[in-house]
């Protein structure tokens, strides 16, 4: 029975988790907002609030402490600098965890851990919202001020065009006839000769039987 364990193992061995939770640190210092795994987040706060203490202090003894969760030197200069002189006032409670739900696939309940004095994100400037209503009369003014301008350009290309063919002199055109006569001798050079039918074979005359020569012979002794 787990009576009186205290802590979650995370399906990590101890040196796994303590890698878990420097990585999480550093970016909760340098973000101060994460999502994460409902487990993860519980386990986390206790550890980042002992980190924002420490910052509070102020010591050599302190840094060092701190130096042993976030190895970043600059982000140990932000807690100390930034993050701690904000919570001077507030004995503890310095994150809150907000439920976030099921995951999309394997259902694990997610959550942000962020700092209670946060500095708010800088707001993006908000861009005025077009409406499709207004929007058309502009586009059918720009279409209509472009047909005319095009219509110009054609009218001059075809002008040029014009100018152009005038200046050509015109070649005769070879009659239709010519073109037939050339075309039919090389039909002809290039053309196969055709094979000559062969002569049919002349039917040879059915041969005579022995046996029908045999019975007229003796006919004509029997007849002498």
């Amino acid at each position: 029975m787990r009576h009186g364990v205290r802590g979650r193992k995370l399906g990590r061995t101890s040196a796994h988790r303590e890698a878990l939770f420097r990585n999480q640190l550093q970016s909760l210092m340098e973000r101060e907002r994460i999502v994460t795994t409902l487990p993860k987040a519980k386990e986390l706060r206790p550890l980042a609030e002992r980190v924002i203490t420490h910052g509070k202090h102020g010591t050599l003894h302190a840094r060092r402490w701190v130096l042993r969760w976030i190895p970043d030197r600059d982000l140990v200069k932000k807690v100390f600098d930034e993050i701690a002189p904000r919570f001077r006032e507030r004995p503890g409670g310095y994150l809150r965890i907000v439920k976030l739900g099921p995951r999309q696939g394997d259902g694990a309940e997610m959550a942000v851990i962020e700092l209670v004095d946060r500095e708010a994100a800088p707001a993006a400037e908000a861009k005025p919202a077009k409406k499709r209503g207004k929007a058309k009369p502009a586009k059918q003014a720009k279409k209509g001020a472009a047909r005319p301008a095009a219509g110009a350009e054609m009218e001059a290309m075809g002008e040029e065009r014009e100018e152009a063919a005038e200046a050509k002199p015109k070649a005769p055109k070879p009659a239709k006839k010519a073109k037939e006569a050339k075309a039919k001798p090389a039909k002809a050079a290039g053309a196969k000769p055709k094979r000559e039918a062969a002569p049919e074979k002349e039917e040879k005359a059915p041969a005579k039987s022995k046996l029908g020569g045999l019975l007229r012979r003796r006919k004509k002794e029997e007849g002498d």
